[in-house]
C-alpha cells in the first residue's frame, strides 16, 4: 500500500476513477475545488487543458466519468461533472491572455487536417503552439463538423460552439471553409505537408431498406443528413405525425427538433427494450419531457405508400426472452402494427464514409471500408497519414474525438522529427501530501448531505417558439457552489507506512465503510473471505502492506469501499496514514517536445 512506483497509474487509474474514466483524462476533482472558490476561470483552464471544449462539453458530453464518479458508491447520483464544466465556462472572465502562446517564427513544418471538426481542432490546438503551421480543409462554410451539423442549437447555441473554435482558429489556423478535399492523391502529391491529419467524422446515415422506401422517399430522410440540413437552414417544416427509426442521442434530437418545427406527434420507435437504448438517459428524459412517445420492441417492416404519398409504416411487434443478465436468449414475432405517418426520419447509425482516398495510396482499409489505423499513435498504414475521432473507429462522442487529437498530435510531432511514432511518453502520477500540520490536512472531507441539483430549464411554454432557445439554463453560482460540496475529493488518496503502524485499530474502528482489515497475509481470493466487509467488486485488487512490525500481519484495504474521507489519517496516533493528492501526468505534443529537447546536446 506504500507506493512503490509513482511514475506508474496501473493503480492509482482504479482511485482518482472520474479522471481515468474520461477519455481525456480531465483533472476533475482540481477544477471542483476550484469552482468551490470561486475561481471560475482558473477552473476553465484546468478543464480547458485537457478537454478543449469545456462550454461545448459541459452542454453535450456523453459523461464517462459520471458512472464511476465515487460518489455514487454512496448514494444513487454522482457529482454533476458534466454540468460543473459548463459552470466554469458560464461565469469565467474573458480567457484570451491565458490561451496557449503562438510562437512568431514558425519550425517550418506543415500539417493538413482534413474536415473542421472536433479532432482536427484538437490536433491545431496542441501543435500550433509548437511552431507548425496547421490548414484544416472544411467542407462547409463553417467549422465545428457534427458539433454543429447533428447538435441542434437548443442544445449547443452556436455563440458558445463559435466562440470556443475561435479560441483555436485565432492561433492562426489556416482554415479554408467550402474547401472539400476530393482526392487524398492530389492532397499527398502537392508535396506541401509534412503530415496529413483525417478527422472527417464518420459522414453517412445508415439506410433501411425496406418495402416502399423509393416509392417514399420524399418523406424518409436520413437523421444526420436531415440534422445538417436543419443547422443550415435548408428545412423550417416538418409533417405533423413524426416516426423516428433508433433510438440513439441522433433519434432524440431528431425527435426534439420535430417538434420545434411543427410536429404534434412524434413518435420514437425501438426495436427493443428500454435496457438496449443507445441513447444517454438524461436526453431519453429530455424527450420525454417535451412529450416525445418513445414505443418499444417495434421491429420496422415496411413503408406504406398510398397514391404515391408515404402514409406510415408497417412493424412487427417483437417479444423477448431474457436471462438474469438482462441478455437476449430469444426472441419472437406476436404481431404487427400499422403507424401513420407525414414524415420518417432514420436515426439507426452512422458510417465512415472515405470515397476521395484512392485505394492505391498503401493506407489499407478492413473489409468494412474502415481504415487500418494504430490505436496507439492513430497512424495509418501510410506513415505520416493519421486519422482519429470518428473517422478512426467510428462513431463514439466528442470527448473521445478530443482525446484522439491529443494522442494525434504527439504522433505528428513525433513523425515530423523524425523518431518513432510509437515511442513515446508513458503517462504517470506524482504524489503530495496534504499534511498541514498535526491531524490537519489541506482539502476538505467533510461529506455533504445534499443532493444532486437539478437542471433549471426554459419552461415548456417557452422553448418551443424558437428553434434556437436553449433549454438547459444551467447552474448559477449558488447551485454549483452545493453541488460541488458532493464531491468526495477522489484524487486525494490514502497512502499507508507500514513501519510505523502500531496496530492499535483506530483507523478500523472509525472508518464508516469499513474498507480496512488488518489479517494474515494470504491470496487475495483467501484474503476477500476474512475481510470486515464483503469485497464485492472482483475488478477492483485488494491493496495489502507490508508486513506490520508488531505481529506481521499485514494492511488490507478495499480501495473499491474507500470514500477518501480520511478519517483513518486523522485518528491514527503515528502518520502510518498520510492523504495524499495525485498528479496524473497524461502527456500532450508540448511535453513530448520538452522532453525532445532535453535530450538535445548542451552547447557550453
Amino acid at each position: 500500500m506504500e507506493p512503490t512506483d509513482t511514475s506508474h497509474p496501473d493503480y492509482y487509474h482504479k482511485v482518482v476513477d472520474c479522471q481515468w474514466a474520461c477519455p481525456a483524462h480531465t483533472d476533475v476533482p482540481e477544477y471542483i475545488r476550484l469552482i468551490a472558490q470561486g475561481r471560475f476561470t482558473e477552473a476553465y483552464m484546468v478543464n480547458r487543458h485537457s478537454n478543449v471544449f469545456p462550454g461545448i462539453l459541459g452542454r453535450v458530453c456523453d459523461r464517462p466519468c459520471e458512472p464511476a464518479c465515487r460518489r455514487g458508491r454512496v448514494e444513487a447520483k454522482p457529482v454533476a461533472i458534466c454540468r460543473l464544466k459548463r459552470v466554469a465556462a458560464d461565469h469565467r472572465d474573458d480567457v484570451t491572455a491565458l490561451l496557449p502562446k503562438v510562437p512568431k517564427i514558425k519550425n517550418g513544418r506543415r500539417v493538413a487536417c482534413i474536415g473542421a471538426g472536433t479532432a482536427s481542432l484538437t490536433v491545431a490546438n496542441d501543435l500550433m503552439p509548437l511552431g507548425y503551421q496547421v490548414t484544416i480543409f472544411e467542407q462547409y462554410g463553417e467549422p465545428g463538423g457534427l458539433m454543429r451539423t447533428n447538435i441542434p442549437s437548443f442544445r449547443l447555441p452556436h455563440t458558445v460552439l463559435n466562440e470556443e473554435i475561435a479560441m483555436i482558429t485565432g492561433m492562426g489556423v489556416d482554415l479554408k471553409l467550402n474547401h472539400p478535399i476530393a482526392s487524398m492523391r492530389d492532397l499527398l502529391s502537392s508535396g506541401g505537408f509534412d503530415a496529413v491529419f483525417v478527422g472527417s467524422g464518420a459522414p453517412k446515415g445508415k439506410e433501411l431498406k425496406l418495402p416502399g422506401r423509393e416509392a417514399g422517399a420524399a418523406n424518409i430522410h436520413i437523421g444526420i443528413a436531415w440534422l445538417e440540413s436543419l443547422a443550415f437552414g435548408h428545412i423550417s417544416k416538418i409533417g405533423e405525425r413524426v416516426l423516428i427509426i433508433g433510438v440513439g442521442n441522433t433519434a432524440m434530437d431528431c425527435c426534439r427538433s420535430s417538434l420545434r418545427l411543427g410536429a404534434k406527434s412524434v413518435k420514437v420507435m425501438a426495436r427493443k427494450p428500454r435496457g438496449f437504448f443507445k441513447a444517454s438517459e438524461w436526453e431519453l428524459e429530455d424527450a420525454e419531457e417535451e412529450s416525445v412517445e418513445i414505443v418499444i420492441n417495434r421491429s420496422p417492416k415496411a413503408f406504406v405508400v398510398e397514391n404515391g404519398k408515404l402514409a406510415g409504416m408497417m412493424f412487427d411487434h417483437m417479444e423477448y426472452d431474457l436471462d438474469s443478465q438482462g441478455r437476449i436468449t430469444a426472441e419472437r414475432i406476436v404481431g404487427e402494427e400499422f403507424l401513420p405517418a407525414d414524415d420518417v426520419i432514420l436515426a439507426i447509425g452512422q458510417e465512415n464514409a472515405f470515397p476521395w482516398i484512392e485505394r492505391d495510396l498503401g493506407i489499407e482499409f478492413d473489409k468494412w471500408d474502415v481504415p487500418n489505423v494504430d490505436k496507439v499513435t492513430f497512424q495509418s498504414t501510410r506513415p505520416g497519414v493519421f486519422f482519429g475521432g470518428d473517422a478512426a473507429f467510428g462513431p463514439k462522442n466528442i470527448i473521445w474525438a478530443v482525446e484522439h487529437g491529443h494522442q494525434a498530435a504527439i504522433s505528428i510531432h513525433r513523425h515530423c522529427e523524425g523518431l518513432s511514432v510509437a515511442d513515446r511518453l508513458a503517462p504517470g502520477v506524482n504524489l503530495q501530501s496534504r499534511k498541514m500540520g498535526m491531524h490537519e490536512w489541506s482539502y476538505s472531507n467533510d461529506y455533504a448531505p445534499v443532493e444532486r441539483r437539478l437542471m433549471p430549464h426554459v419552461s415548456l411554454k417557452e422553448r418551443f417558439k424558437k428553434l434556437n432557445i436553449e433549454v438547459e439554463l444551467g447552474f448559477t453560482a449558488e447551485a454549483a457552489a452545493q453541488e460541488v460540496q458532493r464531491c468526495l475529493n477522489c484524487d486525494v488518496q490514502t497512502v499507508f507506512t507500514a513501519k510505523l503502524c502500531i496496530e492499535c485499530d483506530a483507523c478500523i474502528d472509525i472508518c464508516p465503510v469499513d474498507c480496512l482489515t488488518i489479517t494474515q497475509n494470504g491470496a487475495e481470493a483467501d484474503l476477500r473471505t476474512r475481510l470486515k466487509a464483503p469485497a464485492k467488486n472482483l475488478t477492483q485488487p485488494l491493496l495489502v502492506s507490508a508486513g506490520l512490525p508488531q505481529t506481521g500481519r499485514v494492511m488490507v484495504k478495499d480501495e473499491d469501499l474507500c470514500v477518501h474521507c480520511g478519517l483513518c489519517a486523522e485518528r491514527c496516533p503515528t502518520a502510518a496514514w498520510d492523504m495524499q493528492k495525485s498528479y496524473v501526468r497524461w502527456p500532450q505534443a508540448e511535453d513530448e517536445m520538452r522532453d525532445l529537447q532535453a535530450k538535445e546536446p548542451k552547447i557550453a
